[in-house]
């Protein structure tokens, strides 16, 4: 989980707006403006300063700045990490949170001056196909608006909006049934559909921003790479998904009725976020605390261990209900919030005072995600892996073979416990070569 700072924006530097943030390593400190704008503080108890650590930090405020974070070194830190588990056959989800205008769009897809995290991780994913030529990629493209799903690589009729609807597969999880996948082969034509999806998205005029992105846009890449494996042919795949999400925001009573929908759509859809990543982070507490219960009493004496009282402490920590389907944002990265993907949260935020609110609440958001404890596999051929497994099954079995052999202490009880080894072994072999005869 990272976190981001970006300069002051021209309405805010308007405003008179002073800078409350500073970067400490990988801690960001955030000045209490509530306690600094009382005269007399004395008998406060609240902290003047409040500070969160996270993974990385970045400040992006001032270009001049000898601690300003360029969109490369952004990359090298996590864009990196991104293609190493898509590499390795692992799901990854990257998105990014924050205040309406603090930078999320900017951090992933950049301008053509300075280009995002999404551009560049396809490039060098690109690069790596032309070497490696037995990988196949697709991509698609959508946005959630007023909790519909909109294919933005789709040709569509304006006049005839169309929503496409959100299934859930009982192996796969949750997918879009319709959307449509474009078989990519090079940069440039992933280049080409992101820049007609973002041409798509919804975007408004809002009081803090000029262009508000409206809608929450998720961009997946499907990574399908061809190798051999114990002289088997197989598969590993990944899925990438990079999200920017839209920004959270206050309601204006100068909004005309459309603005006020879509806020209350987007802020719906954030809410569901944080409710689904706090029960998340405390189902990971309580799953590790109860580790931590069952290693001690794993180590006391077994009177303590059946004990009543034991039991009674287990038994009541049940796993919190988690509303995934509450939002159609939450409903599709389900598995990439508590599942079986790795995760990178961006957060980013204004260092505004004016921003006091949001950019705390964004913060404990960020602050909370990091608790979260995902399960995470390789997406490989099923297969070919039960066949590495019984191989594994055999040499260890051959091996036990080898030692009883060498010890030879009791020839009765050897012979015994040598044939049951050796059928062991025969049996393996022949699940080995039955799975051969499926590929």
């Amino acid at each position: 989980k990272c976190l981001f700072f970006y300069c002051l924006r021209s309405r805010e530097s308007a405003e008179g707006g002073k800078v409350i943030v500073e970067v400490d390593g990988k801690v960001a400190k955030v000045r209490n403006v509530k306690v600094d704008s009382r005269l007399d503080n004395t008998w406060d108890s609240r902290e003047k300063t409040v500070a969160f650590s996270f993974d990385y930090c970045y400040w992006s405020v001032d270009p001049e700045d000898p601690k300003y974070a360029s969109q490369e070194m952004v990359f090298q830190d996590l864009g990196t990490s991104v293609l190493s588990g898509a590499f390795r056959g692992y799901n990854i989800c990257l998105f990014a949170y924050g205040q309406t205008g603090s930078g999320k769009t900017y951090t992933m897809m950049g301008t053509p001056a300075s280009v995002g995290l999404t551009p560049r991780i396809c490039e060098v994913l690109f690069l790596f196909h032309l070497y490696l030529l037995k990988q196949i990629c697709f991509s698609c493209f959508l946005e959630i608006y007023n909790e519909r799903v909109r294919d933005l690589l789709k040709q569509s009729d304006q006049k005839k909006p169309y929503t496409l609807r959100v299934r859930e597969h009982p192996e796969t999880g949750p997918y879009v049934q319709g959307l449509t996948q474009h078989l990519v082969t090079d940069y440039k034509q992933v280049v080409e559909l992101l820049e007609e999806g973002i041409a798509k998205r919804i975007t408004a005029a809002t009081h803090i921003h000029n262009a508000s992105s409206r809608s929450h846009a998720i961009f997946t890449i499907h990574y399908t790479q061809a190798i051999l494996e114990n002289n088997l042919p197989s598969e590993i795949a990944s899925k990438i998904n990079l999200v920017d999400l839209a920004g959270s925001e206050r309601a204006d009573p100068s909004y005309c009725k459309d603005r006020i929908t879509e806020g209350a759509n987007i802020n719906k859809s954030l809410v569901t976020l944080g409710i689904v990543i706090s029960t998340l982070a405390q189902n990971s507490q309580m799953f590790s605390s109860c580790q931590s219960i069952n290693t001690i009493t794993s180590e006391g004496d077994s009177s303590h261990a059946d004990s009543p009282s034991t039991s009674s402490v287990s038994g009541t920590r049940r796993p919190a209900y988690i509303p995934y389907r509450d939002s159609i944002l939450t409903w599709l990265l389900k598995d990439s919030l508590g599942g079986n993907s790795k995760t990178i949260m961006v957060a980013t935020i204004s260092p505004a005072s004016s921003s006091y609110n949001e950019t705390m609440s964004t913060l404990r958001y960020a602050s909370n995600a990091k608790n979260i404890i995902n399960k995470p596999r390789v997406n490989e051929d099923a297969n070919v892996k039960l066949i590495r497994e019984l191989r594994e099954e055999i040499d260890r079995l051959k091996t036990m073979l080898m030692s009883f052999e060498l010890r030879n202490s009791s020839p009765s009880w050897s012979d015994d416990r040598d044939g049951n080894l050796t059928e062991l072994v025969l049996q393996n072999e022949m699940k080995v070569c039955m799975k051969y005869l499926m590929l």
